[in-house]
């Protein structure tokens, strides 16, 4: 247990590192550019994500990311307390990301969003960002588990593009995006949308994966 919360805790905290750190050099370097900024943060999200996977996965399945750990607790693959462990040290693992990216990047430490990103169709993006992401790992695990960490930055790098939401995916991930006045932060407003589509896809995402793999 004390290994696979540590390698939750660093994966967690080097996702949003690289996810706010990618955002923040990204708008320098774009000269306002937006579709630049967003494509320095697709790829570099992508190759953090593969990874941090492919690093972990052997200690702790490499989760990052509540919903994962909700769904493989749905599954009785992980136990309740493992599942509420997992999920403290992922709050706080990129909460810590947030600073520390604030820190090296010489800002405020302590901000709060102002980038509203929306609120009902958001809620449905982030729906079908979770419901992408989840079947992903569930149906690549049954396959060729050692493709995962591929599928997973793949996917996760095409939900920046096609969704509405860029795909944020990950409770942690939104929760800690709260806190920077960046190219990648999240105004409070926004999270409830986010989160429960975020449930929702995952869930519907479970169901859908065993009425297939029960035929």
């Amino acid at each position: 247990m004390t290994r696979s919360l540590i390698v939750e805790f660093i994966g967690s905290f080097f996702l949003v590192a690289t996810i706010v750190g990618s955002g923040i050099m990204g708008e320098k370097l774009s000269n306002g550019n937006d579709a630049i900024t967003l494509l320095c943060n697709t790829i570099a999200t992508g190759a953090i994500l593969f990874v941090i996977i492919k690093s972990f996965s052997n200690i702790s399945r490499a989760h990052f990311n509540p919903i994962v750990s909700m769904v493989f607790f749905l599954k009785n693959e992980i136990p309740q307390k493992t599942f509420f462990y997992f999920f403290i040290v992922q709050v706080i693992g990129s909460l810590l990301g947030v600073l520390i990216i604030h820190y090296i990047f010489d800002l405020q430490l302590f901000q709060i969003s102002k980038n509203i990103r929306g609120e009902e169709r958001m809620l449905i993006s982030e729906a079908l960002a979770s419901l992408g992401l989840i079947t992903t790992i569930l149906f690549v695990r049954g396959n060729n588990a050692n493709d995962i960490a591929l599928a997973v930055a793949l996917f996760i790098s095409a939900g920046y593009w096609f969704t509405s939401s860029t795909s944020f995916a990950n409770p942690a991930v939104t929760v800690a995006r709260i806190f920077t006045n960046t190219f990648t932060g999240i105004h409070p407003g926004s999270v409830l949308y986010f989160i429960t589509g975020q449930i929702t896809g995952s869930i519907a995402a479970l169901l859908i994966y065993n009425k297939v793999s029960s035929n």
